[in-house]
């Protein structure tokens, strides 16, 4: 399974290679009092209400990594 910034975030979160890669860019997320709100919706939806927690820098660098992992 490919993953991107168009995954759903509680897919990413339940994933350990891309878990990890979120918490390196996103320090905090997995623990965050809200995350269960998002976990359905993909990573870049999340980060439009994410009031400026998750950059788009942020999801680039994600992105790379995510693509990265083939």
């Amino acid at each position: 399974m490919a993953f991107s910034t168009q995954s759903k975030l509680g897919d990413l979160l339940e994933n350990a290679e891309t878990a990890a890669i979120l918490e390196k860019h996103m320090p905090g997320i997995s623990t965050h009092p809200q995350i269960g709100m998002g976990k359905g919706f993909p990573l870049a939806v999340v980060a439009n209400f994410s009031g400026g927690l998750i950059t788009p820098e942020m999801l680039e660098a994600v992105d790379a990594e995510f693509a990265a992992l083939g």
